[in-house]
């Protein structure tokens, strides 16, 4: 506890004389007129004319209009000026700018007298740094003190602040709307004004439990602050005893009045530290004369009376115990103390100065409020979704509210804990990113949530388009390039166990069998009717020779069809040269059906009908569409107008340029005119919802004959998921990712801070990784070149020969059925010959 000592800023005849009579002239500058100020100075005249004899002080008062520019109060000043002075001592809220070194080029002593709310705004914001706040809306009793307030914000604080004037209906609904809300709310106030705004705080709901209020009392009346009503813990801020005692000239233990005014105290006391010097310098023999103040000089006269002034000003505010000067600016050594506080308990937080800054008890315990945000999420994967179990429903938490997750989900996360906020989701209505109406100039989806204020951030797969950044800000990108690709899936092969029947057309099918029909045939024509066949030429063939029956002849045009060949050909001529054409003939069609084979089975195994965007818009088989309101949309939209700015200016170039036109004139427009085709196909397919109805459209379409444009980290997530689909040639049109805010917003400097943090610590890295993994595909059956033909394919083959096999076993029963049958017929045939035998020979003389 500090101990302070009353001392007397007025000197007595013991303490100093007058070396002769002086007379003081001081210029005091003035923000409009204020008689509590003027009269507070008139007070410590009088009361240092009364205690010393011979001292005669005359000020002049100029009253400085502060909606002025610079130099307009400069000169103004200047023009007022039509004496000399002993001193220049400024009060105005900033001071007036030129008039400082006027004075010093005049060797006139110049001061400025601070007598605005500093010590509170100090204070306050003091504790709003030892609290690691980074927002604040700060409340005030009456305009003047808001206008003194952001003189001394500007470029003195890291804090976002709002400045605001009371609590009236509309300034709580302003304040309401205000985005990031902020977490900090401050009320300076006197007493009895405090407790109306608390009060109109409460009821109008605006103290939330994510938020914490912090009252400045600016008078003596602390207490009468209202401490009963209030439903939640805040922090109280008011004068130090000591300090309000030594402003106020009593004891250290004096009661604070109720009427402590701390500018009027402030100008009293600096005015009275001010003619102090002056006494000190008659004492020892420094009296100098009042000089003008000329405006218009530009080089320096004697500084002897600033230097004078100078040392005996410092000794003033050295001995002074309410008064403290620091660069030339007289400052109150004002002290505050600090409560936190509720309904029935008061605790000490902790103190505050000029000196110290902001000291906090020892015994107090500081609990940081964490700030609230609404977050601008789309349902996407792998960015944001919905968690679910094993059963497939969703997974919620305590509040019932369903749990999401995914790689934003993760990243906001992290941001959360750094940054210290709580967050709720906030999904679009219409679930799309946004884009903007061309009549209205508005914009949908996140942009427009987040342009509307209805969310701080925007977190999501949003790309940075100049268009959006006309709206909103981005921060540091958050993920690598990404672009835009193309997913197909892939073509289902039609299996089919006959398929290689498929290889030639049923005509030729039928034609082979004729062809072979009709050689058997001939063959048998041919052998039986030819003179020098080996059936009707036995003489020339005495060994064994193949007799062509009509059997043996369709044997051997069957036969003659695989590689074994059809064995011994006839003899005769004529049957050697039609074997011989329909050898030819068999060697052909082996050949044709070979060839065909094997390119029926490697186009059967290539899946990916197209491999670019360029070949994707040649061809008019596939469909392909976007999503409605996307980026990928906005893209081919902005090539095709591009594309039609091109064409328009080479019409212009070819048709009417005035100086060699011959070099124009070509016959083909130079540039391919594929975005505006790629347009016209996707307006007449027509454009998806969301991705989900995109791929799900892609996936329904078992020919591969619907592709999908859409972002590339997206669809890549999706191929690495689902072994249907594959991605079409390499992304294109790459574009960061990166987190949103609103325009201006303070959050875009505190969250690219920790984005870059994030990048050298390789935390992306590694969340990639756990998205985009291509060992997923593991499981997948494979479908390459390498994997050879299947029996799919071919199976037909086997089933051939296992029906073969079949027909084999039921020729061969039916061989040894037809056998016995022919072996019964021939016993009984001889035995019925035995029988007509015996009666023969019983009856041998019978005519």
């Amino acid at each position: 506890m500090r101990s302070y000592k009353l001392m007397i800023v007025v000197l007595t005849a013991s303490q100093a004389y007058l070396s002769a009579a002086q007379t003081v002239k001081p210029l005091i500058l003035l923000d409009g007129h204020d008689s509590a100020l003027t009269s507070s100075i008139n007070d410590a005249i009088q009361e240092m004319t009364s205690s010393n004899p011979g001292l005669s002080v005359t000020p002049q008062f100029v009253l400085v209009d502060n909606k002025l520019t610079d130099k307009e109060r400069k000169d103004y000043v200047c023009g007022q000026t039509s004496s000399s002075y002993s001193a220049v001592v400024d009060l105005t809220w900033d001071g007036v700018s030129g008039v400082g070194e006027q004075a010093r080029l005049s060797d006139l002593p110049w001061l400025q007298l601070d007598v605005t709310n500093r010590p509170f705004i100090q204070a306050a914001d003091s504790y709003l740094e030892y609290a690691n706040a980074t927002d604040a809306a700060l409340i005030f009793q009456d305009q003047k003190g808001m206008n003194q307030s952001i003189l001394y914000l500007l470029g003195n604080t890291v804090l976002r602040v709002v400045v605001m004037e009371g609590l009236e209906n509309n300034i709580v609904e302003d304040l309401k709307k205000i985005r990031p809300t902020p977490t900090y709310y401050v009320i300076f106030a006197e007493t009895e004004r405090a407790n109306q705004l608390m009060a109109s705080a409460t009821s109008s709901g605006l103290m939330t439990k994510d938020s914490w209020w912090t009252v400045v009392l600016t008078d003596g009346r602390a207490a009468e602050f209202n401490q009963a009503s209030l439903r939640t813990a805040i922090t109280v801020v008011n004068v130090a005893g000591g300090a309000c005692c030594r402003l106020v000239g009593l004891a250290p233990d004096c009661t604070c009045p109720n009427d402590f005014q701390l500018p009027a105290l402030t100008a009293r006391q600096g005015t009275k530290v001010v003619l102090t010097a002056f006494v000190q310098m008659s004492a020892d023999g420094r009296i100098t004369a009042p000089k003008a103040l000329d405006c218009g000089r530009t080089t320096a006269l004697s500084d002897t009376m600033t230097r004078d002034f100078s040392t005996r000003l410092e000794q003033a505010a050295a001995s002074s115990v309410s008064m403290q000067l620091k660069e030339k600016r007289l400052l109150p050594s004002a002290a505050m103390d600090l409560w936190q506080m509720d309904a029935t308990n008061r605790e000490r937080l902790g103190s505050w100065s000029f000196s110290a800054s902001f000291v906090v008890d020892p015994n107090h315990v500081f609990t940081k409020i964490k700030r609230h945000f609404k977050i601008g999420v789309i349902v996407a994967n792998p960015w944001t979704f919905m968690v679910r179990n094993s059963r497939g429903d969703p997974v919620r938490d305590p509040s019932g509210r369903p749990v999401y997750g995914g790689y934003c989900i993760e990243l906001l996360d992290k941001l959360a804990d750094k940054m210290e906020f709580n967050y709720d989701l906030v999904f679009p209505a219409d679930g799309a990113f946004g884009a903007k109406n061309v009549q209205t100039s508005k914009w949908s989806g996140l942009v427009g949530d987040l342009v509307e204020k209805d969310t701080d951030i925007v977190i999501a797969a949003l790309t940075m388009t100049s268009e959006r950044e006309e709206v909103i800000d981005f921060v540091a990108p958050y993920f690598d390039q990404s672009g835009i690709s193309i997913v197909v899936r892939k073509q289902e092969p039609e299996y089919s166990i006959f398929r290689f029947m498929t290889v030639l057309k049923k005509e030729v099918w039928f034609s082979i069998v004729g062809a072979l029909v009709v050689t058997g045939l001939m063959i048998w024509v041919l052998d039986k009717f030819s003179p020098y066949s080996a059936q009707n030429n036995p003489d020339n063939y005495p060994y064994p020779c193949r007799t062509f029956t009509l059997k043996e002849s369709f044997w051997f045009a069957l036969t003659s069809f695989t590689p074994q060949g059809g064995g011994e050909a006839p003899k005769a001529l004529s049957g050697r040269t039609l074997v011989a054409a329909y050898w030819l003939f068999v060697v052909l069609m082996l050949a044709t059906f070979t060839a065909n084979l094997a390119a029926f089975l490697t186009v059967e195994r290539m899946q990916t009908t197209v491999k670019s965007l360029e070949e994707l818009a040649r061809q008019s088989r596939i469909e392909y569409t976007v999503v409605a309101n996307s980026s990928i949309l906005e893209y081919f939209q902005n090539m095709a107008t591009a594309e039609e700015e091109l064409f328009r200016v080479w019409k212009e170039m070819t048709l009417n340029s005035t100086t060699d036109q011959a070099k124009y004139r070509v016959w083909d427009y130079p540039i391919k005119e594929q975005y505006t085709h790629i347009l016209n196909v996707i307006k007449k397919t027509g454009m998806v919802r969301n991705d989900s109805v995109g791929f799900d459209k892609v996936l329904a379409n078992k020919k591969g004959e619907y592709a999908f444009i859409h972002d590339a980290s997206i669809v890549r997530y999706e191929v690495y998921r689902n072994c249907n689909l594959t991605q079409v040639g390499e992304p294109f049109a790459e574009q960061p990712y990166a987190i949103a805010v609103q325009q201006g917003s303070h959050l875009q400097d505190e969250i690219s801070k920790n984005i870059l943090e994030l990048q050298k610590d390789r935390y992306f890295e590694a969340l990639t990784a756990k998205y985009w993994n291509a060992s997923l595909r593991g499981d997948c059956p494979s479908r390459g070149d390498s994997e050879g033909i299947t029996l799919h394919s071919l199976g037909g083959v086997f089933i051939a020969t296992l029906a073969g096999l079949v027909l084999a076993l039921i020729t061969l029963a039916g061989e040894v059925v037809y056998h016995k049958n022919k072996a019964n017929t021939q016993v009984t045939s001889m035995e019925q010959k035995k029988v007509g035998v015996s009666v023969i020979n019983v009856n041998p003389h019978k005519d």
